[in-house]
């Protein structure tokens, strides 16, 4: 459900495209990040840092979409976040010492400290390739196109990343004498 949950905005949009045009889809997933925000935020009290970057972003350039009749804006938007997550992977990995999925992760995983380094770097090339891919697609094929990809190739990328990812932690992962795994 969650992962769904996490969709919304984007089921909203790709709706509102399929049904519309791109600027009903615009106005749909920005009033979609809303309401996801306004629901977490009554249901759990807090909000996790992705949504609140989709929510600034879809709002900053969904808006400039409508207030110029542009769709390249939005188009932007998955560029954007995509590198603002890659930029955030390696800041604090170099900078900060620090290692974003392990913090985020780090009670549900117990993994050596190489590991998490080689998650975190392989997150960051991931946000970066699809931030240019999406440049890519944006600029060299049509709306439609660019519509299925921003719902069915970034999704379908992702899953890829994660299985590879899966399979990549199954060598790290030790079984727990409880009977679970760590």
């Amino acid at each position: 459900m969650k992962f769904l949950f996490d969709l919304f905005p984007v089921l909203a949009f790709v709706g509102g495209y399929v049904s519309y045009d791109i600027f009903v889809a615009t106005a749909a997933g920005i009033a979609a990040s809303f309401i996801q925000t306004g629901f977490l935020l009554w249901r759990h009290r807090s909000v996790e840092k992705v949504h609140i970057v989709n929510l600034i972003a879809f709002t900053v350039f969904g808006g400039a979409t409508l207030l110029f009749h542009d769709e390249s804006f939005v188009q932007w938007k998955v560029t954007i976040v995509n590198a603002l997550f890659a930029l955030a992977m390696l800041f604090s990995q170099w900078f900060m010492q620090k290692n974003l999925l392990q913090h985020m992760l780090g009670e549900q995983l117990v993994l050596p400290k190489p590991v998490w380094t080689k998650l975190a770097y392989s997150w960051a090339a991931f946000f970066g390739f699809i931030a240019v891919l999406n440049l890519w697609i944006a600029s060299r094929f049509d709306l439609d196109t660019w519509v299925a990809f921003k719902l069915g190739g970034i999704l379908g990328l992702t899953l890829i990343m994660v299985i590879a990812q899966a399979v990549y932690l199954a060598r790290h992962i030790k079984p727990d004498p409880d009977g679970g795994s760590s």
